[in-house]
């Protein structure tokens, strides 16, 4: 293959998850047994330095109709919300007729805060059920995959170009970064958050790696991707949201002046080496490690109750890649309810509602890059005895 990025062909394979079913899409009791499986390889750039997947499971198959809810935990909620509040107040609360579009929009939660700031708001979201969730929230939302094509559909421009979460999951990469430089108003802000690479790899949160995730970006990267359809970040800052994102905010190339908080960002991560060859090679390492430290964990812990907290993908990758199955965890425990009574893929392992169950000998936390919250939720229940172990360092 070549670079998603930049088309080279210099690359190398530095991370081997091994064959892995798509982790957000649930199973129903018959379909036990019927997913497909997919490498999970991550691969470097020598050339741009870009983390990527060396295998696309085409976006048909993986989000027409995949079940994750933005609006599910406070804590994404409050976020959406914050970032909501300070782009409008940095850049356009003085204007009267304002606008945004949010790429990839799920059920709407970052767009009914824009909404509730006096934004006309527009959602463009592939999975159909989903997006009929934000339609009946209220949220204008287009179903369908953002390129350059649904751009010229809508036609028109924006205030504000948004992109939470998503901007890693791009096959047709070139062609919405395009369209977002074509329908960014010459004045406009196109805020986009991703999972950082630097914070996962000090983390060895490597269950951040599906098949959703196409790329893994540094501020060094999605910046060269950027300045290739012209565009360029001005200001970026980091958030503790998702185990360590970065949210990032970009205009038309020399339009705005880069900030000191972005230029302290980039020597950080120039001095880290988290772009390099070697970073990637300690990773794998330590990946490796964390894997023998949760199977001892189990064997440790034999003969108790233990569920899993969470049914988020990346703790698919995670229970995969372990093999951690009926033999060590006796369900998944969630509270979005387009997973009720549903079965993990590959690993099988059965969905429980978090009111359906009483409470284990041990919760262990797929969902941990929310921990705060979980541990605030859960108090009585630490109190009481319940241990609550996250299996990833964050």
């Amino acid at each position: 293959m070549r670079c998603r990025i930049c088309n080279s062909l210099h690359l190398s394979e530095v991370l081997d998850l091994g064959l892995q079913p798509l982790g957000n899409i649930f199973l129903k009791k018959e379909e036990i047994g019927s997913e497909s499986f997919y490498p999970l390889r991550l691969i470097y750039c020598h050339d741009c330095k870009t983390a990527q997947l060396d295998y696309t499971v085409k976006k048909e198959v993986v989000y027409t109709d995949h079940t994750y809810l933005s609006g599910t935990t406070r804590t994404l909620a409050t976020f959406f919300n914050e970032i909501a509040h300070q782009v409008d107040e940095r850049f356009f609360k003085n204007r009267n007729k304002k606008s945004v579009l949010d790429i990839g929009s799920n059920d709407g939660t970052q767009l009914k805060a824009y909404q509730k700031l006096g934004y006309d708001v527009l959602g463009v979201e592939s999975a159909k059920r989903i997006a009929d969730i934000a339609q009946i929230n209220g949220i204008p939302t287009l179903q369908d995959f953002y390129n350059l094509k649904t751009a010229e559909k809508i036609g028109k421009q924006f205030d504000v170009i948004n992109a939470a979460g998503v901007f890693f999951h791009l096959e047709e990469l070139h062609s919405v970064t395009g369209a977002i430089q074509k329908y960014l108003k010459q004045d406009g802000v196109f805020v986009v958050h991703f999972i950082y690479l630097k914070t996962l790899m000090e983390n060895v949160a490597f269950d951040q790696v599906y098949h959703e995730h196409l790329l893994y970006y540094t501020l060094h990267t999605i910046d060269h991707l950027l300045n290739r359809h012209g565009l360029a970040l001005f200001d970026a800052e980091f958030a503790t949201v998702h185990g360590g994102s970065i949210v990032a905010y970009a205009s038309h190339k020399g339009s705005r002046k880069a900030t000191e908080r972005l230029l302290s960002l980039k020597q950080r991560e120039l001095d880290s080496g988290c772009n390099e060859l070697a970073a990637f090679k300690k990773l794998a390492k330590d990946t490796l490690d964390l894997k023998h430290k949760n199977l001892r964990f189990f064997e440790t812990n034999q003969g108790k109750r233990i569920y899993g907290m969470g049914a988020p993908v990346k703790g698919n990758t995670l229970l995969n890649y372990f093999r951690i199955g009926k033999n060590s965890l006796d369900c998944l425990v969630e509270k979005n309810e387009l997973r009720r009574g549903l079965f993990s893929p590959g690993m099988h392992l059965p969905i429980r509602m978090e009111d359906e169950v009483e409470a284990p000998d041990i919760y262990y936390v797929l969902a941990w890059n929310f921990k705060n919250e979980i541990l605030q939720n859960n108090a009585p229940l630490i109190r009481k005895g319940v241990e609550f172990y996250f299996p990833i360092n964050s």
